[in-house]
């Protein structure tokens, strides 16, 4: 039985790996520090994983987590564009200096393959859409940089040291066990919780910019064939719906679907943000046999309904 490690495994993307692995039977571990993610979202499975605290700042602790470990599952990082303008030497360390100590970690013991959750942040304000890997990065936020480096690390420890490592951009990717609260959130949950507590949602900008918004049954689909499809060792692939919908569409759409009629409330742009997105997903259709499982109405449907569970628990 192939043994698992989820770094950032508490956390949104990870804990939905983490219970994708534990129903197919694998051994699973996870290393997380707890800073953004949360321990209730794995709570359900404690009997079932081993988890591991730990930070990936300190290489002697990464180098524990990873020990006698199959593959890699590289989610940890510190999240947020807004978040990295606030303290970019922190967002530096957590996601460059982290995800080298991973991959150090990795090489050394061995593993078989590290799956790495990059961001489509990395494209930063190009004009050309959709999206596609051929194009050059142009990260636009001190975040976008953190991540596109911990891509050009995967490449390089694959071309130097023969670590196998696939990168995969990640557009916008929503659903349940994502925190509305914070002033960090994306905007999915953050609409939700508005209209649930009977406020209006508030977009920062004019509302026309645009993101190719994914839920994450569909990121975690890709992240399970990329760990273990051939030929695909220091590849970089989009992970999106290959649609776009803009900010002011998503508030009505999910203002009608909640029956709720709330104008939003709009405010300045945030410093840094991306304006429009849309994923060219043929190099993961064609190399990783990816297809989204789950558009945007049904996911919407799908985290409405756990929100609203939630609220009535």
């Amino acid at each position: 039985m192939a043994h698992y490690l989820v770094t950032g495994g508490c956390g949104f993307v990870g804990s939905h790996l983490v219970e994708a692995l534990v129903q197919k039977g694998a051994r699973v571990r996870v290393f997380d520090n707890r800073s953004t993610g949360k321990a209730e979202n794995i709570a359900h499975l404690k009997a079932e994983i081993e988890l591991v605290d730990g930070d990936l700042r300190e290489l002697d602790a990464v180098h524990q987590a990873v020990a006698g470990v199959d593959y890699v599952f590289h989610q940890g990082a510190r999240p947020s564009v807004a978040r990295s303008v606030a303290d970019p030497i922190l967002s530096n360390n957590v996601n460059i200096n982290g995800t080298l100590n991973l991959l150090v970690a990795a090489r050394d013991a061995e593993v078989k393959r590290v799956v790495y959750a990059a961001s489509s942040s990395a494209y930063g304000n190009m004009p050309t859409l959709p999206r596609s890997e051929t194009l050059s990065p142009q990260p636009a936020s001190p975040y976008a940089i953190t991540k596109y480096v911990g891509e050009c690390y995967c490449r390089v420890f694959t071309q130097v040291f023969g670590l196998e490592t696939v990168a995969l951009r990640y557009f916008n990717i929503f659903g349940p066990r994502q925190d509305p609260t914070s002033q960090y959130s994306a905007v999915i949950p953050k609409f939700i919780h508005a209209y649930l507590n009977g406020s209006a949602p508030i977009i920062e900008g004019d509302g026309e910019q645009s993101r190719d918004f994914t839920y994450i049954a569909n990121a975690v689909h890709a992240n399970l064939l990329a760990c273990h499809a051939e030929g695909v060792a220091g590849e970089v692939f989009n992970i999106g719906c290959g649609q776009q919908t803009s900010i002011n569409t998503l508030a009505n759409l999910i203002g009608e679907m909640m029956q709720v009629d709330a104008k939003p409330v709009y405010i300045s742009a945030r410093p840094g943000d991306v304006r429009h997105s849309r994923a060219d997903i043929q190099k993961a259709q064609r190399l990783l046999g990816y297809k989204p499982k789950v558009e945007l109405k049904a996911g919407l449907r799908h985290t409405i309904d756990w929100f609203v569970q939630r609220c009535n628990l």
